[in-house]
């Protein structure tokens, strides 16, 4: 089969603009758009209509008719299911254009967004889908003149709020679960990156979704986000993105209507690697792909690499050399190890880190600069630091960019201790071959997943979510109902 010519693919793409609420592409009520910037040359892709409180009211009005009527919160799990399953199929012919319109649109590699991104999005859809008509309720342990059931109900009106660094795959690892539940979702997708979740839309009304159940509103935090946020008649908020923004939106659940409230939040994830390593080069490899896959624009990022002092030197030239193999290229180009940030602004805050790593002392192993100016496009070297200091400000807060910092132990409690030295919780690795210590560092690890001699493992039976002010709740798995349903005790006397 002939590879995509991408580079043509590109400049005939017509992307989608406008919201999407009660079945239909609309403008926003105040006729307002904003300039969508792809970061990979800087050129305009397309203006988007950028949506407000007048949109955010159509939308809730929209989603709550959807919901009350019963046209698919009273269909049958199974019905639920058969049309998840057509949009997880709608997705995979289309996922050529849904791949490019994330790579134009966020600056990824096309080749992982094509090889990773659409592919996980459809897994989800169709997992989810054909989980929910295998859960059940609960009969509770009574006398033989009751009977008490215990089942879940679907929440009612979901706000998603998702990020831009995975648009697709975030914004179906809240929707799929939302809507096999039965919930009505108005979808807030980031403005740095609104194309995916729009053109999802339109797939889910050819699939069958009911017109009024899904609405997507493209548009900025203050404006969109919050006021649906704010929203009396939302019943559940669901959020990925930073711990600052997290902490907002759940004072707003709170100053609203005390609606449930799920945040996925930011991660500054320790890799931990002993002199025990199965394979240090493999640990090496690793170590660099979790920092750099994505441009390091990865909740989960492997940031913090943590290792033995009495391997550290050998280790740490073995990461810069795979580290110097990842250079960003083209996104299009379909071997390209990495890609652009996703706009000017966070590729200066990035750059802003790197400042302050140098200013506080850190040894600079690799990178440390903007490259590919010529292009437009906004583009950082896969940068190194070592000898780290934990109380650095590199070591402490997300970068969520392609900068790593090393910092050194010795011997496995002082190697916990630094792990654990963090706000966050989201996930961890740990590199050994003694399984007792492998299992040792698991438990006491304060980390939502724990990797054990690979980084970023699992699928969609495991659940996502993390400790600490990584947030709330979890994603994937048969865990991610819960954050969609309520539970309801029914006792029927039978005296």
């Amino acid at each position: 089969m002939t590879p995509p010519d991408w580079h043509t693919r590109a400049a005939n793409l017509t992307p989608p603009r406008q919201a999407f609420i009660d079945g239909k592409a609309v403008d926003a009520a105040s006729g307002e758009t904003f300039d969508c910037i792809s970061p990979v040359d800087g050129r305009l892709l397309t203006r988007v209509a950028s949506c407000g409180a007048e949109d955010v009211e159509r939308a809730v009005v929209s989603a709550r008719r959807a919901f009350e009527d019963g046209r698919w919160s009273a269909r049958t799990p199974t019905q639920r299911k058969r049309v998840l399953q057509k949009l997880g199929e709608l997705m995979q012919q289309h996922r050529e254009e849904l791949a490019l319109l994330e790579t134009l649109d966020m600056g990824k590699p096309i080749a992982d967004a094509l090889g990773i991104d659409v592919p996980a999005s459809v897994r989800c859809v169709l997992w989810t889908a054909e989980a929910i008509d295998k859960v059940y309720g609960e009969v509770a342990p009574t006398g033989p003149d009751e009977l008490g059931l215990i089942t879940r109900e679907p929440l009612g009106v979901i706000a998603a709020i998702v990020p831009w660094n995975f648009p697709l795959l975030m914004a179906v690892w809240k929707l799929a679960p939302a809507l096999a539940t039965g919930n009505s979702v108005v979808l807030k997708p980031s403005e740095k990156s609104p194309l995916t979740a729009l053109r999802l839309a339109e797939l889910a009304i050819e699939a069958g979704i009911p017109a009024g159940v899904l609405n997507v509103l493209p548009g900025f935090g203050k404006t969109a986000g919050e006021p649906l946020a704010l929203h009396m008649d939302v019943d559940g908020l669901v959020f990925t993105g930073s711990t600052a923004v997290g902490k907002h939106l759940l004072g707003c659940a709170a100053r609203s209507n005390m609606k449930r409230a799920y945040m996925e939040c930011g991660g500054k994830s320790p890799n931990v690697v002993f002199a025990d390593a199965p394979s240090l080069q493999q640990a090496a490899q690793a170590a660099a792909s979790g920092i750099f896959f994505n441009q390091g624009e990865v909740c989960t990022a492997a940031s913090r690499l943590l290792v033995e002092r009495s391997v550290k030197d050998e280790f740490v030239a073995m990461v810069v050399a795979a580290g110097r193999r990842m250079q960003p290229r083209h996104p299009l180009d379909p071997d390209a190890p990495m890609g652009a940030m996703v706009d000017e602004v966070q590729m200066r805050r990035v750059l802003g880190y790197i400042e302050q790593g140098r200013a506080q002392g850190a040894q600079l192993r690799l990178g440390g600069s903007r490259t590919l100016t010529e292009t437009g496009g906004y583009y950082i070297e896969p940068t190194i630091f070592d000898d780290v200091q934990p109380q650095m400000t590199i070591a402490r807060e997300e970068i969520f960019g392609p900068v790593l910092s090393v910092i050194g132990f010795d011997g496995e409690e002082e190697g916990l201790r630094i792990a654990n030295d963090t706000p966050y919780g989201l996930a961890a690795g740990v590199w050994t071959r003694d399984i007792s210590k492998a299992h040792r560092m698991a438990r006491r690890l304060r980390a939502g997943s724990v990797w054990v001699n690979y980084w970023d493992g699992g699928d969609m039976t495991a659940p996502f979510g993390g400790y600490k002010q990584s947030g709330n709740g979890r994603d994937k798995s048969l865990h991610a109902f819960e954050k969609y349903t309520e539970l309801k005790a029914t006792w029927v006397n039978l005296g």
